[in-house]
């Protein structure tokens, strides 16, 4: 049965995009055109991407690290080591109860959705879970994304788009820049954590707007300003996007359940502070079922697996109990054995040139302490550093010895 081009079309696609996909595909065992060189134009392209990477020394691999928790073995190494890599900030990826809800949840609903969220991929469990991060998070509703990444995609593709202008600051995270990227908006990046210049970009654009910004930024630890955000964007009536994803202890939004003022939305993680696996988006009814209807991400992803969503419900059970606040409190007090005060558990040492901070790093690792050297393109050149990450998981022996080994190197 043949099908009118309406009920083909995508929220948010333009005609152009529907028809791209439209044209039969040539035989992949079509002779080539006469002249056509034996080698294909892609094997030099893939050779000069990779030769590029590998020349300025920044070629990566996976590195396969056996553990339940912060100590096991790397690469099929026999000796132990503790990492100070991990962002399972509370240790909740390997509480019992955490792992049991997964396994129950697993048992009863089978280890994936089975579908996109709109068609059959949701069980209670998603209903559950979001309205239980609606309220830990102050909101009127809230909805879950197969990942972190997936749900600033789909916030800034849907508040964005031709007449927005999208404002972000110039650290935020990847996802923040590709969703801006893909938002068909104009984007004004502003230097980092400078909520004036922000507000002037905002209020010299006619059309709508919208603020972005994490709250902990992923590299370098520091934090953003909250209550001065939301200030000037109600201001200047623009939207305000946060991204709470390592926001452990904070900072946090004031509850803003009721207002009419302009759009704040709280897009966060499941796999840190909650130790599972997927994104949320935390706002009001309307701009969630805005979202529901509108953003390709949720609308085009298979629902997030059952297991994963028991996890994170179950460890939000021990996040609001007395061991949670512990847990908060054991984390903070082993950041503050090496940077007091400092608003989050992930604490850089700047080394500058990246060959010193690899370098640096193996030496940690030499001595059973893996704290990862994070260099170009990931921060910008000449700030490569030891990006060092705490968790309540971590013993009072395993801050010792990185300590210890930090002054060892010259670097604590």
């Amino acid at each position: 049965m043949s099908r009118s081009p309406r009920e083909h079309e995508i929220p948010g696609a333009s005609t152009a995009d529907c028809a791209r996909g439209s044209g039969a595909r040539p035989s992949s065992g079509a002779p080539r055109p006469e002249g056509h060189p034996d080698r294909s134009a892609w094997a030099d392209h893939l050779a000069e991407r990779t030769e590029s990477i590998r020349a300025a020394g920044r070629w990566r691999t996976t590195r396969t690290y056996d553990a339940l928790g912060p100590r096991g073995t790397l690469d099929s190494a026999a000796a132990p080591i503790v990492t100070f890599a991990s962002n399972d900030y509370l240790g909740l990826s390997a509480h019992p109860a955490v792992i049991e809800a997964a396994v129950t949840a697993t048992r009863r609903w089978g280890t994936g959705a089975g579908a996109s969220r709109l068609v059959c991929g949701t069980r209670p469990v998603h209903d559950q879970l979001e309205a239980r991060l609606a309220r830990w998070k102050g909101t009127e509703a809230a909805l879950v994304f197969p990942t972190g990444f997936a749900a600033n995609l789909g916030v800034l593709s849907v508040l964005g788009g031709p007449g927005a202008r999208i404002v972000s600051d110039e650290l935020n995270h990847a996802s923040i820049i590709d969703g801006a990227r893909l938002a068909s908006a104009d984007v004004a990046i502003y230097p980092h954590l400078d909520l004036a210049e922000a507000s002037r970009l905002i209020s010299e654009w006619p059309g709508r707007s919208v603020l972005v910004t994490d709250a902990v930024f992923s590299m370098d630890g520091d934090a953003v300003d909250l209550a001065e955000a939301l200030e000037r964007c109600a201001r200047h009536d623009a939207a305000l996007v946060v991204d709470e994803a390592h926001s452990v202890w904070g900072p946090h939004l004031p509850d803003t359940t009721g207002s009419d003022g302009p759009p704040v939305v709280r897009v966060g993680t499941l796999s840190k502070t909650l130790g599972a696996l997927g994104g949320f988006v935390a706002a009001s009814r309307s701009v969630i079922d805005l979202l529901v209807n509108a953003a390709r991400p949720f609308i085009f992803s298979t629902g997030l697996s059952p297991g994963d969503a028991a996890a994170a419900l179950a460890a939000l059970d021990v996040v609001g109990s007395p061991k949670g606040e512990d847990l908060v409190a054991r984390l903070r007090a082993h950041t503050d054995r090496l940077a007091p005060d400092h608003p989050s558990p992930i604490v850089p040492i700047i080394i500058g040139d990246e060959r010193w901070a690899v370098a640096a790093s193996e030496a940690l690792l030499k001595l059973g302490y893996w704290v990862p050297a994070i260099r170009p393109p990931t921060v910008a050149p000449g700030t490569s550093r030891l990006r060092i990450t705490f968790s309540a998981a971590h013993s009072d022996e395993d801050v010792d010895g990185l300590l210890a080994s930090l002054a060892r190197l010259g670097l604590g």
